[in-house]
């Protein structure tokens, strides 16, 4: 039960630090320069370098939060051809609207370093293909196009972070062989739809406007995360609400009784229970289910068939074993509830007794039924190694207790129990 309530108590102080504001700098300047590599369409015999150094890229990029933001961006450059192939020189730009993805914080980097960072984008927009040489020289070649690529960091500060980016562009609509030389139709320009494809490799900085401290690409909540000092101090602060400081088996801050003597049986509320109303706390009654006297040790003077007293405390609800949530294991202010029953065996021999089983109305009700079973079979094994031949008890498990309020907290407390029954 401690082990429950302290993992509770630990997850909502956490919880609450989590919902913690703080402001971060959203606008960014990114300006990035680098290679490019046009793929298709190209006329036979001609190709490109691998990597051609003729691209560079502007933007302007805002962030929503930490994880998601948008930018528009401006490109362009010139292809050219590779060594040994024909000639070619074909300017182009693009403009396009992405939306972007801060993978670091997506997936915590935050964990591990925070230092590197990782953005990928995606979004549409339009451009314009212009040969110079060939053919088709002069020639613009208005297109749209999807573009999509991933955005390495390395933060140099909390106003610049160095990045690289490697991209991809498919354009659509473009009408001439990026060399220039070809059409999709001999003599007459046709679409070669959305195959023209492109890539490109660059590295830039990124400039962080703001009057805050640190930009979204790096801002980690840090009120999710508890330091070392501050978790040892909620553990300790918890630890000493779970204190039981009179051994009755219920937390200082939930006894009502915190100095209750060793042994006595108390409620889920740490109060001495007496069971038969005659003044006399159990623990020091001789007969805690018949009243009498004090100077008779809480036992009627005169002769009393005990079993029906006991037939009576159970119809009554008296004589009970507690769990705690989800537990087979009997709580240790009711364990003394099994050590009246085997005396009450041992002193009546003809007597069997049958333990019932009941579980709350939390969980599946198959899973309460099994439940309620266990909890009936670990009263049984108490009673057998107290000395109870077993063909004198049996037990049964009766699934959910509903009876109950079940939306009351000490309500389903009582039904987690294990009750008896005379035969």
């Amino acid at each position: 039960m401690k082990k429950l309530l302290l993992s509770t108590l630990m997850a909502g102080a956490l919880a609450v630090g989590a919902n913690a504001q703080d402001d971060f700098n959203k606008w960014s300047i990114d300006v990035n320069g680098g290679f490019n590599k046009p793929m298709t369409p190209m006329s036979p015999g001609y190709y490109s370098p691998s990597l051609n150094l003729g691209h560079a890229d502007v933007g302007v990029r805002y962030m929503f939060n930490e994880k998601f933001g948008a930018k528009v961006d401006y490109g362009f450059g010139k292809y050219q051809n590779a060594d040994e192939t024909p000639s070619f020189e074909t300017n182009y730009y693009r403009v396009n609207l992405q939306g972007v993805a801060n993978l670091a914080r997506v997936f915590n980097f935050e964990t591990w370093t925070n230092t590197v960072g990782l953005l990928t984008h995606f979004g549409a927009g339009f451009g314009r293909v212009t040969p110079q040489e060939n053919e088709w020289a002069d020639f613009k070649d208005d297109t749209y196009n999807f573009i999509f690529g991933f955005t390495p960091q390395v933060r140099l500060g909390n106003r610049v972070s160095l990045n690289g980016d490697i991209s991809m562009l498919i354009a659509g609509r473009q009408n001439v062989a990026t060399d220039g030389h070809t059409s999709i139709n001999p003599g007459d320009p046709g679409f070669y739809g959305a195959n023209a494809v492109s890539w490109t490799g660059t590295l830039g900085l990124s400039f962080y406007l703001g009057g805050n401290d640190v930009h979204a690409d790096w801002y980690v909540r840090q009120s999710q995360y508890a330091t070392k000092d501050e978790l040892e101090s909620q553990i300790g602060e918890i630890k000493d609400m779970l204190k039981d400081s009179d051994g009755d088996g219920v937390p200082d801050y939930l006894d009502k009784e915190p100095n209750t003597p060793a042994g006595a049986r108390v409620d889920s509320h740490g109060r001495t229970l007496d069971s038969d109303g005659d003044g006399i706390p159990d623990h020091s009654d001789d007969c805690a289910f018949v009243p009498g006297p004090a100077s008779n040790n809480g036992c009627p003077v005169e002769e009393v068939d005990e079993t029906d007293f006991f037939k009576k405390a159970i119809n009554e609800g008296y004589v009970n074993v507690y769990y705690a949530f989800d537990s087979a294991k009997p709580l240790g202010y009711s364990s003394s509830s099994v050590s009246y029953v085997s005396n009450f065996l041992k002193r009546n021999p003809g007597v069997n007794v049958e333990i019932k089983g009941y579980a709350d109305e939390i969980g599946p009700d198959d899973y309460n039924m099994k439940l309620s079973e266990k909890r009936a079979k670990a009263v049984y094994d108490l009673l057998v190694a107290a000395g109870i031949d077993s063909s004198r008890i049996s037990y049964k498990g009766y699934g959910e207790d509903t009876s109950v309020d079940k939306q009351s907290a000490d309500a389903r407390q009582l039904a987690r129990r294990a009750s008896f029954e005379v035969q």
